[in-house]
């Protein structure tokens, strides 16, 4: 362990070894090429590339330098290593919130996903982001254990311009109902022929709504405080996403435009 730890202390001390390494587990490159792409003086490359010759990751063609297989390997696991690194930093601020039981893919997918939380200024940022992501969609499919007002307002508004596919918990359809002028606003939307809505009778642990190809959650802490909006645009996300608007469709009762009316 020693060992392995001390070969990942050598490189991560060095970001001009990690791109040196990289740079050759990808192609061919002369000592030039090596220096016009990292800025490393040729002082400093002659010593980065004399340690990778030492622990046979790469070696001498042809005037240049090459990866060999085993340095290609730890070119490959120390990305797949920053990368992780890099997804948990963007996550930490948020990781308490997420309901990762519910959340069955790999996080790494979530690496380039775009995080919008609440500031002094903007308490309601979240709910922005996910708003204007639905205003300018063609098709919007969620599942959610809430609905609110606004997302309610900005569905009907776009009704008969844009599909909607929606499964609520029994709860989120409760609340809406109980008020008279959503219930009248959530009538209307399901009586458009571009719209349904199913009620699924059991907990929905997540808020997701897929716009269009991009994936979006809502995170909120155990108050139901909105947390965070988190939205990705990876396939692995959409597929999940999808699977799961899926299965919660096949154990849910349509809402129907008659069980609105007062």
């Amino acid at each position: 362990m020693d060992a392995t730890l001390s070969e990942i202390e050598f490189l991560a001390l060095s970001p001009n070894r990690v791109a040196v390494l990289e740079l050759l587990a990808a192609d061919w490159h002369t000592r030039s090429e090596l220096a016009a792409e990292t800025g490393a003086s040729q002082a400093t490359l002659g010593r980065i590339l004399g340690d990778f010759e030492d622990r046979k990751w790469v070696r001498r063609t042809e005037g240049g330098y090459v990866a060999t297989a085993t340095g290609r390997l730890v070119a490959e696991g120390f990305r797949d290593l920053l990368d992780i690194l890099e997804t948990e930093r963007d996550l930490r601020d948020i990781v308490d919130y997420l309901p990762t039981d519910a959340m069955d893919f790999d996080l790494r997918h979530l690496a380039d996903a775009t995080i919008t939380t609440p500031s002094q200024t903007r308490p309601n940022a979240p709910l922005q982001r996910l708003l204007s992501l639905m205003r300018d969609a063609d098709d919007v499919t969620a599942f959610s254990h809430a609905f609110n007002d606004q997302s309610l307002s900005v569905a009907a508004d776009r009704a008969g311009s844009q599909q909607f596919r929606a499964i609520l918990s029994q709860s989120a359809v409760d609340a809406l109902t109980g008020d008279e002028t959503l219930r009248a606003r959530l009538r209307s939307l399901v009586e458009t022929e571009t719209a349904s809505i199913g009620v699924y009778d059991g907990e929905i642990p997540l808020a997701v709504t897929i716009v269009d190809d991009v994936v979006n959650l809502l995170v909120r802490d155990e108050r139901g405080v909105l947390q965070a909006a988190v939205d990705t645009d990876h396939p692995a996300v959409h597929s999940w996403a999808e699977a799961r608007f899926e299965d919660y469709r096949e154990q849910s009762a349509p809402l129907t435009a008659a069980a609105l009316r007062p």
